[in-house]
């Protein structure tokens, strides 16, 4: 029988606590509720007839290139995970690439339809033009503002709007899902850049240490010194609106520009655990040997010293995430975040109308699922670190 990895092993000591396997059942919750929320939520019906006889899918007619991809790599990732013979990195790899593949070509064959007014499948039920249609579990799009209740103030949950309305009069059920897609996104990008920057660095810094170290340990002292909140707030209060011009003629999505700028901002930490790991490898017989045998610099750092120094930088990876998903709802609960796109903050901020009026629907879903989401990733983050302490290892086999 093969044996693991040191890195798989933790993984796998990770996996049997009890408080990882409540977060990653959280976060796959959410992971399903991202990857299939125009199937869930959507006010395009999934199917229709109209009275001309004509069958038609609105749904799939409006998927967006972002929409196709997530579920290919969603099942692909699977197959990969099934696919034994192949290594954990290139099913990685793999997964990936055929998300970029996917949405790459989507980008360029794939162009939805110009939007209508979304309440435009109800009234033609409503006027019987429809002889069979069949929506989602709920009939409603994150920004489907209702215009046929153009006199509705917001609506606590009923049975037609299960978590009720917001201030615009959409649907917060709705918004909710579609909102866990932006969350998790923001988390993992973000995240990702912070890491590859800060093992990049970080590795340098303890592999050459000297003055490579030197300059290093003052360019992360530099960048601790920063208020990395208030930095993001005046960034994003910069650049307002959704797709926001960075430069003359380069317009960002705002939710891209806001996952540059966490990760730009929080990857010292990641870099100081790495250096650390990488001035006490660079010691190591193992290191000693593949240097005297000529191996190149890329080898000597990515194949045998990286490997055995990432285990502790993934459970600062993991309180990163947590980090990242908090600091996009701070911005929009403060009104600096997101502007079309749904998303749990923005649901928070308008709980406390222009009125005054408290509305504790809007209070307790987004902040409930805030909550749940950095909690989750707090207990993975606390295994990791359990699974990586030789004390309690120790502890555990007597």
């Amino acid at each position: 029988m093969r044996r693991r990895s040191y890195l798989a092993e933790v993984l796998v000591r990770t996996a049997r606590r009890r408080g990882a396997q409540v977060g990653l059942l959280w976060i796959a919750v959410l992971t399903l509720l991202g990857v299939f929320a125009p199937l869930l939520a959507n006010s395009h019906p999934i199917i229709m007839q109209t009275d001309d006889g004509k069958w038609s899918s609105p749904m799939l007619e409006h998927f967006t290139p972002i929409d196709i991809a997530l579920l290919v790599v969603f099942f692909g990732g699977i197959a990969f995970y099934f696919c034994k013979f192949m290594a954990i990195r290139w099913r990685l790899v793999g997964t990936f690439a055929l998300f970029m593949v996917t949405w790459l070509v989507g980008q360029q064959l794939i162009e939805p339809p110009a939007p209508k007014g979304l309440d435009i499948y109800r009234q033609m039920e409503a006027d019987g033009e429809l002889k069979y249609v069949l929506r989602t579990v709920i009939p409603y799009s994150p920004n489907d503002r209702l215009f046929e209740q153009r006199n509705a103030q917001m609506r606590e949950p009923s049975a037609t709007h299960w978590l009720g309305t917001d201030a615009n009069r959409s649907d917060v059920a709705s918004r909710m899902v579609h909102a866990s897609r932006v969350a998790l996104s923001i988390g993992f990008i973000a995240t990702s850049i912070a890491v590859v920057l800060g093992i990049v660095i970080g590795g340098l810094m303890g592999y050459f240490s000297g003055t490579v170290d030197i300059l290093g340990m003052r360019l992360v002292e530099i960048l601790e010194a920063v208020p990395s909140l208030f930095l993001l707030l005046m960034f994003v209060a910069f650049f307002p609106g959704d797709t926001p011009e960075v430069l003359p003629g380069l317009e960002i999505s705002r939710i891209f520009f806001i996952m540059v700028i966490i990760g730009f901002t929080s990857w010292s930490g990641y870099a100081r655990f790495t250096r650390a790991e990488f001035l006490k490898l660079r010691q190591q017989d193992f290191i000693q040997a593949a240097v005297a045998c000529g191996l190149p610099l890329r080898s000597v750092l990515f194949r045998h010293m990286l490997p055995n120094g990432l285990t502790p930088v993934l459970v600062t990876a993991s309180f990163g995430v947590a980090s990242a998903i908090l600091a996009e709802a701070v911005l929009s609960f403060l009104g600096l975040g997101l502007v079309a796109a749904p998303s749990w903050g923005a649901l928070l901020n308008q709980a406390t109308g222009s009125t005054g009026a408290f509305s504790w629907w809007l209070a307790t879903f987004p902040g409930l699922a805030i909550f749940l989401t950095v909690f989750a990733y707090t207990l993975i983050g606390e295994a990791l670190r359990d699974a990586l302490d030789p004390h309690i290892q120790r502890a555990a086999q007597m």
